[in-house]
């Protein structure tokens, strides 16, 4: 394959929000609910994203604290980041702080020496598990969009917004590139907005064309999509 269409994605996040399952769901089409830390592992795929063919190199990286020292150079080259957290546990966003800031200088690097910036996109996992939810979707987006990431709801268990996570980060690179390419500044760093599914986006739309005086607001109605 050449090499344009070769997109390496590293997936980071803390330890248990998922990471491995996401992954394993994409390649394998597999979920577990055994729990089994991850120090690295490397897996890829071929995807066709808008009548086009990527293949793509993954690198499933170690959340533990015990285990972040591990990060080799070579993640950090990656075209793109999957930061992963669990929308069950506050501390598991904070912790995207840490892999944010080794982005950040990565890319300030890359803009210093005319090279493309990588993509990044937070991804909030585990969103079938509405009952447990600590983590409104509105702050998962809004820490995103603060931090120039897309941004995107989640679950391996249901494989809710997998294939739709991989094929945005694809975009994001090609577009990236192509701007790098026509002298732009890199990346395009605008968040995604997650959006409603079509039958409710239309019924969403005729309610509010028929009473505006009972516009609810969008993240009132927003649930696991």
């Amino acid at each position: 394959m050449e090499e344009q269409d070769r997109i390496t994605i590293t997936i980071c996040g803390d330890g248990g929000c998922g990471k491995s399952s996401i992954t394993l769901r994409l390649v394998r089409s597999e979920w577990t609910s055994d729990y089994d830390p991850t120090i690295e592992d490397s897996y890829s795929v071929t995807r066709a994203v808008d009548g086009h063919s990527y293949y793509l190199m993954l690198t499933d990286t170690a959340g533990q604290e015990e285990y972040r020292g591990l990060w080799a150079a070579s993640n950090l080259q990656s075209d793109a980041f999957l930061l992963v957290y669990d929308i069950t546990s506050p501390n598991s966003l904070d912790s995207l702080e840490y892999f944010m800031e080794m982005i950040d200088m990565e890319t300030e690097n890359r803009l210093d020496n005319g090279k493309v910036p990588p993509v990044k996109i937070v991804a909030g996992n585990k969103c079938d598990l509405q009952g447990m939810r600590a983590i409104e979707a509105k702050k998962g987006l809004e820490w995103a969009r603060k931090r120039g990431c897309g941004f995107m709801e989640t679950s391996a268990r249901e494989m809710v917004n997998i294939e739709e996570t991989f094929a945005l980060l694809v975009r994001r690179v090609v577009e990236a590139r192509a701007n790098a390419g026509r002298g732009g500044a890199g990346a395009m760093s605008y968040p995604q907005t997650p959006k409603l599914p079509p039958a409710r986006e239309k019924a969403t739309r005729q309610q509010d064309a028929g009473d505006d005086d009972e516009k609810q607001s969008f993240w009132s109605k927003l649930k696991c999509w």
